[in-house]
């Protein structure tokens, strides 16, 4: 539909975007893209175990693990928080072994259970972020906005 060069130019410009996005957002926001990012992923794999598209499958649910791993439990701060940093720490992991589960055994249950624990952590931020200054660094999470600039479209 594109030709190449408009369509290079198109993700170009959304990169921009996202970057200017992670940039300037607090770290509360840079955690609610993260969750946003997970949960779109998990109803992706869903829908492409639905077509019995076992390769796009596998692919969403590897975003939504590399988000809940590489970003969600990577950004906790072991030093702040204490045990909830722990038990949050410790729910990641138990997820991406969920995800992994209905990956390998096309599971929708498994995909299920994880996108319900993520929505009720994000209600949860989303609760911090209202009652809190944006700006101000929530519990176990670093002040930095370097949080999510790896990810891309998250």
């Amino acid at each position: 539909m594109f030709p190449a060069n408009a369509r290079a130019a198109m993700n170009a410009y959304q990169n921009v975007g996202i970057e200017s996005i992670v940039d300037s957002a607090s770290p509360v926001q840079l955690v609610l893209m993260l969750f946003g990012g997970a949960i779109a992923a998990i109803a992706a794999a869903e829908h492409h175990l639905q077509l019995k598209n076992i390769p796009a499958k596998g692919k969403a649910i590897s975003h939504a693990i590399s988000i809940i791993d590489g970003g969600l439990r990577a950004s906790l701060d072991p030093n702040v928080g204490g045990e909830l940093t722990q038990n949050l720490s410790a729910l990641y992991q138990y997820m991406a072994r969920r995800l992994l589960h209905a990956n390998l055994e096309d599971d929708s249950a498994a995909l299920e259970e994880v996108r319900q624990l993520l929505l009720q952590l994000r209600g949860a931020w989303e609760t911090l972020a209202a009652n809190t200054d944006m700006h101000a660094a929530a519990p176990g999470v670093p002040p930095s906005p370097r949080l999510a600039t790896s990810y891309g479209s998250i």
